[in-house]
């Protein structure tokens, strides 16, 4: 029997070949493989009779037939091949462009193209932005995977890590505690998820995360273990506080190595913005391989998120909105919810007595940060914003977020011009929501999953929920998702001379490139590649061509 063998064993990375027994390739003779591969115009040349007999011969012959049979099934596997999953461990495939034009020649007739162009008009703000034929590409270089084989043999460095936050806070330290293992050659303690003071949550990393899959999908980067080993339980690990911003990787050798080296176990709290987003190109990639692949919620959060989303789309498509007007938002944003003199009042109050709540440019005044766009849009706006990008009334809508401020009341003006108008409460049984109740991290999971199924995502305000989302639909195949442009868009949101249809035209070409299309992450700070996932972990064929 002849065998071919694969030189490389290691996981996600195998090759297929094919065996054959030594006797058929040793019978296929080169008059046979000469008449396989004889030109038509060559064959028209051949006499007739001969033409004949040679075609019986080869029907005959079963090496014709393993021939064929082998080339049918090498076709198949290429075929196979090409299916490509965004979310596989290592993507790097092709997705074949949609042809419209070959409609007409399928059998669709011109009435019928007309009708679809006419629901196209009228479900226009469905319509999904152009991708430019990005898909993801996680091509680690030979070195990153020579270097994995010593990183994942090591047992002498471990990392321990203190999470904190709320859950998409949790999740941006979780990925920068994976590649700060990477720098380090360090095995990963799995994440302990720091008692939320806030919402009282105890929930632990298995009890959001699928564990078992993270090790998985992280098996070839770096070494993921449920604990310390015994001989290092009683060991006094070297803790890290205060670690400052954007820090890179250079910094982390430096600072942490030698340390490591000799007590064995670091452990790091506070990781929040602590890595630089501006990384070697592996690490990079591997940052995307943990939020888009490795970091997938546990089986009964997805099953509950994947019901809910099913309830949604079961009369057609829905948007999504993230809505942040949560009394802690209007405190930290230094903005007024613009409800009631009352509800300015509680909010001003608390940032007088709780200066430390405050973020950012302290020195600016409530109207300066509206008009600089650092203000969450309240229920008027939104509601004004959907209307002008042509939401149709009849629209389904998902709302997302805590409970605004002032209660139900808050969103009457969404309600009133959108009735479809759901969040989780609603669509969910009180059988299926009660054992999350209490468990804010969980509901947030719950959150998460049906925004990211939407058919359009829209935040009323940044923050790391709406930029963990708009990074995973980018990654996804760029999915329509709206960034509301609210420095340029809110002094038109003042201008009481302009008439609706006046108003809705400069609101929609305000926004037209705003809905979710490719957009090159730079090296701006805070340019998150988890966020903007181009160049780095996506690519087009223009891509591959200039790389090549």
């Amino acid at each position: 029997m002849a065998i071919s063998k694969s030189v490389n064993h290691k996981k996600h990375h195998h090759q297929c070949y094919i065996s054959v027994p030594s006797e058929i390739i040793n019978s296929l003779s080169s008059n046979s493989l000469q008449s396989l591969l004889l030109s038509p115009k060559k064959a028209a040349a051949a006499s007739k009779t001969g033409a004949f007999a040679r075609s019986k011969v080869l029907i005959k012959n079963p090496t014709t037939w393993f021939l064929f049979l082998f080339l049918c099934g090498f076709l198949l596997m290429l075929k196979m091949w090409y299916n490509f999953d965004p979310f596989s461990p290592n993507p790097c495939g092709i997705i074949p462009q949609k042809d419209t034009s070959s409609l007409i020649s399928n059998g669709v007739s011109n009435s019928q193209l007309k009708t679809e162009e006419r629901d196209e008009e009228i479900n226009g703000f469905w319509k999904q932005p152009d991708g430019f034929g990005y898909r993801p590409c996680l091509d680690f270089s030979r070195e990153y995977m020579k270097s994995s084989v010593e990183i994942l043999k090591d047992r002498t460095k471990y990392l321990v890590v203190v999470v904190s936050g709320g859950i998409n806070q949790q999740r941006n330290q979780i990925v920068d505690a994976v590649v700060i293992a990477r720098i380090l050659g360090a095995a990963l303690v799995v994440p302990i998820l720091q008692v939320n003071v806030i919402w009282g949550d105890e929930s632990e990393f298995s009890d959001i995360f699928d564990v078992d899959h993270f090790k998985e999908a992280l098996a070839d980067d770096v070494r993921i273990i449920s604990s310390l080993p015994s001989n290092h339980l009683m060991s006094r690990p070297v803790e890290e506080k205060h670690t400052p911003l954007h820090v890179s990787p250079q910094w982390i050798r430096a600072r942490y190595l030698k340390r490591m080296k000799r007590e064995g176990v670091l452990l790091l709290r506070g990781l929040d913005s602590r890595l630089s987003k501006d990384l070697p190109s592996d690490l990079q990639k591997l940052r995307c391989k943990v939020a888009f692949h490795a970091l997938r919620f546990a089986p009964p959060i997805r099953e509950l998120g994947n019901k809910l989303t099913e309830r949604m789309r079961s009369k057609g498509p829905y948007l999504a909105l993230h809505l942040r007007m949560e009394k802690d938002v209007w405190v930290r944003t230094g903005c007024l919810p613009g409800l009631t003199r009352e509800y300015d009042e509680i909010i001003h109050n608390e940032r007088k007595y709780r200066p430390e709540l405050l973020t950012s440019r302290s020195n600016m005044t409530y109207h300066d940060r509206k008009l600089a766009g650092l203000c969450p849009l309240n229920a008027v706006e939104v509601a004004r914003l959907l209307k002008a990008l042509g939401v149709p009334r009849n629209g389904r809508i998902f709302w997302a977020g805590g409970n605004p401020l002032g209660g139900p009341d808050t969103l009457l003006p969404l309600v009133t011009e959108f009735p479809h108008f759901y969040n989780k409460e609603d669509l969910g049984l009180a059988e299926e929501l009660e054992p999350f109740a209490k468990k804010a991290s969980i509901m947030a999971a719950i959150d998460y999953i049906v925004s990211e199924n939407s058919d359009v995502f829209m935040a009323s305000h940044g923050g790391n929920m709406g930029h963990a989302i708009q990074g995973h639909r980018a990654y996804a195949g760029h999915k329509k998702t709206i960034t509301p442009n609210k420095r340029q868009m809110l002094s038109y949101f003042l201008n009481t001379s302009l008439d609706e249809s006046e108003f809705n035209k400069i609101i929609l070409g305000l926004h037209r490139d705003s809905m979710g299309q490719p957009e090159l992450r730079t090296s701006k700070a805070g340019r998150d590649v988890t966020k903007f996932p181009i160049p780095e972990c996506m690519r087009n064929d223009t891509s591959d061509r200039l790389s090549s």
